[in-house]
């Protein structure tokens, strides 16, 4: 058995180093309550943007939107920044892996990442988002098949699928096929709906599913921040709903709505060998004679001189 835990927190918007002292007394905390790797939600270093449509009405941008982007891109990280190097300051001295939701900054663009920290404090690999949803395709750019990592932590092997990535078929299908056994799933949905689709990936991939979400109102951010819904200081622009799912489709811990907390569980990599004994999706149900899955890894890279 290992302890995790989930860190139902919102990001000071837009303040990436208040977030970032923020993101290690949590850590901290949960090390102290004996978690042994510690999940935080999509974009909580950067500030997920809910509700701003960066003044881009088809076919034409605005000045004010313009704004809105330099301010995101202002509050993003680098993975070998010195935010990042706070947070694995945090995870060697408490001994406890970290998987952090963040906004990536990669020159000019942006990405929706997650980086996986390991116990050591060493970046073990990262994940960017593969198809941003929506509107958020005009401000993030798209990962690709060379971040798609599973690595090993003291909870299991690890593996992270943001957000609306959980619906795409294949996508699953290439992190079961990878081994992944601790299913990371940050998001920005805290519809009830968003519970469903994790208990459906933990039968379907025979696996422990931690889905972790903030909880932001108005007030949280900016005076000037132009949402075009939750107007209101104490209107909720998300408020969590993280939750554990066990490997047989069991609600173990959570969900948490409308209020930050760590919450905890102890999982046991075991149960995933036992229920799969009645279904493997990657194993005895997966009919290689019929179905086959190639992922390209290659990375692509923009031109350079």
């Amino acid at each position: 058995m290992t302890r995790i835990a989930l860190a139902q927190y919102g990001a000071v918007a837009f303040d990436t180093p208040a977030t970032v002292e923020k993101a290690v007394a949590v850590i901290a905390e949960a090390a102290a309550n004996g978690a042994e790797l510690i999940v935080f939600p999509e974009a909580f270093l950067g500030t997920y943007p809910k509700g701003l449509t960066f003044g881009s009405p088809v076919g034409r941008r605005t000045e004010e939107g313009r704004d809105e982007y330099l301010r995101s891109w202002n509050a993003a990280v680098e993975l070998e920044g010195p935010e990042l190097a706070l947070v694995g300051d945090a995870a060697r001295e408490h001994g406890i892996f970290v998987v952090m939701g963040m906004i990536e900054r990669a020159g000019r663009t942006l990405y929706c990442t997650v980086a996986m920290i390991d116990q050591h404090g060493e970046l073990a690999g990262h994940h960017r988002k593969v198809m941003p949803t929506g509107s958020e395709r005009l401000i993030w750019g798209l990962g690709d098949g060379s971040t798609l990592p599973v690595v090993d932590s003291p909870a299991g092997k690890v593996g992270s699928v943001i957000c609306w990535e959980n619906y795409m078929p294949l996508l699953r299908a290439a992190m079961y096929a990878r081994g992944v056994e601790i299913y990371c799933a940050p998001t920005a949905d805290d519809r009830e709906s968003w519970l469903h689709t994790m208990h459906h990936v933990a039968l379907e991939g025979r696996c422990w599913v931690l889905t972790t979400c903030q909880v932001m109102r108005r007030s949280d951010y900016p005076d000037d921040y132009a949402a075009q819904f939750g107007t209101e200081p104490d209107d909720i622009l998300m408020r969590g709903g993280s939750a554990v799912i066990s490997p047989t489709g069991q609600l173990v811990a959570g969900p948490l709505y409308d209020e930050e907390g760590l919450l905890y569980a102890d999982v046991d990599r075991q149960e995933i060998i036992r229920q799969s004994l009645d279904f493997d999706a990657v194993g005895h149900y997966a009919r290689p004679d019929i179905f086959t899955l190639t992922t390209d890894t290659t990375p692509n890279r923009p031109p350079t001189p």
